[in-house]
């Protein structure tokens, strides 16, 4: 089952016009973060690398089911729960989920310490900026017996997840999760769980929230409509917002590229609108880490006006098809994946039934707050000078130091 609801309060126009200095500029800026803070492990190199290649694949596997809709996916939740799941698969499962995840051939401890390492790294880097990231494991309590101590220490110490045991058959298992999820997305996403079929007996559940001031604001009194093509060609009229510099931009292959800093500029959000005549699905299905490569690194400080409108969106899909579009086969076979390292004496009959994925942004004057949340369930078988940005187009919440990409979207129509 997929829906997606929403209420965008704007239409894309971006254009840039030769300015002066912005009187509304922020005059208290953090020191904007030129470096890490430390040389990044080959592990945590492995794994911040593999989230644009992840965060591409994952967007152009949903896309088709969305074509007429707006995305807005998190890979980062997404990775952070499926590396958890990760570790209590073996065999041709756990190559084919290391695969998808697009991590490199390594051992699961080599994996567990880069994801360790990248989560403390992010959570640190922008004092400036609210960047959160919780791991929760919670498992049928009469199936606890037949699980792998090593499978909840691995996860405990990499991920950092709270594990507990429920009676899935209460009506308050349901609402202890999603309490747990409630909290963990600072109240923007409530449920994850709407009841638990028969056959589970566990969920790894991540929750992933960031809330960050432009580095440059806008003036709320500077908003006004302005029209914005769809990808029907409609066109639209929504509230737009307006500033003068503070953001960098290019032209890329005819691709039209805007980065906006938040705080202290290692957390970006990244624009890329096609050329003229350049459906947005088509452009999503040819996206590939090298062109997305060449976008965030195309780009130089502007200092032109930039209008951008408000949206604001939530988005709910089931990832099952898209994940197995991308080589996540075994994984999903009932009575064929192959979950030892999660319990050796149940492991053969244990497959993932579902991973569910839930998102919100609103992007408005101020910043921009955003979350997600990513639910894996475990079954048991038996249990130039000017730029217009005024049609569909991708955009991305990323920290650019690491190139991990915290969420990654496209928008068709901002008031849909």
């Amino acid at each position: 089952m997929v829906h997606h609801s929403r209420r965008l309060t704007g239409a894309m126009l971006l254009a840039l016009t030769a300015a002066c200095s912005d009187p509304t500029a922020n005059d208290k800026q953090p020191s904007p973060i030129t470096a890490l803070p430390r040389q990044l492990s080959s592990a945590e190199q492995a794994i911040a690398q593999s989230t644009p290649d992840f965060a591409i694949g994952l967007l152009r596997a949903v896309n088709p089911a969305f074509a007429d809709r707006n995305v807005f996916t998190s890979p980062l939740s997404a990775s952070m729960a499926l590396g958890m799941t990760l570790n209590g698969a073996a065999g041709t499962t756990f190559s084919e989920m290391r695969s998808a995840l697009g991590l490199p051939d390594r051992p699961v401890a080599e994996l567990n310490a880069g994801y360790q390492a990248l989560i403390a790294l992010l959570r640190g880097l922008d004092p400036t900026v609210d960047f959160r990231i919780a791991n929760s494991i919670w498992y049928e309590q009469t199936f606890g017996q037949f699980i792998e101590p090593a499978f909840l220490t691995a996860t405990r110490t990499a991920f950092g997840a709270e594990v507990a045991g429920l009676n899935f058959r209460s009506p308050q298992a349901v609402g202890t999760i999603n309490a747990w999820v409630n909290t963990g997305t600072n109240g923007k996403i409530t449920s994850i769980v709407d009841e638990i079929p028969d056959e589970m007996v566990m969920y790894l559940v991540n929750a992933t929230y960031f809330k960050g001031a432009w580095r440059d604001a806008f003036d709320p009194k500077k908003t006004a409509s302005a029209s914005f093509t769809t990808h029907t060609g409609a066109q639209v009229s929504a509230p737009t917002m307006t500033r003068k510099g503070g953001f960098r931009a290019g032209t890329v292959a005819g691709t039209t590229v805007v980065e906006l800093p938040y705080g202290g500029d290692a957390f970006v959000m990244t624009i890329a609108m096609p050329a003229q005549g350049t459906h947005i699905n088509a452009f999503v299905a040819g996206l590939t880490p090298a062109t997305w490569a060449s976008f965030t690194s195309g780009t130089t400080a502007a200092t032109f006006d930039l209008y951008l409108p408000k949206f604001k969106l939530t988005w709910d899909s089931m990832l099952n098809d898209a994940l197995k579009s991308m080589g996540m086969r075994q994984a999903f076979v009932e009575g064929g994946a192959d979950f030892t390292a999660l319990s050796r004496t149940k492991g053969t009959e244990l497959f993932v039934s579902e991973v569910r994925q839930k998102t919100f942004v609103d992007v408005n004057e101020e910043g921009t707050e955003a979350a997600a949340v990513t639910s894996v369930g475990v079954g048991i078988t038996s249990l130039p000078p000017t730029f217009r940005i005024d049609r569909p187009f991708v955009f991305a919440i990323r920290e650019k130091l690491t190139g991990t990409v915290l969420f990654l979207g496209k928008i068709v129509n901002p008031t849909a």
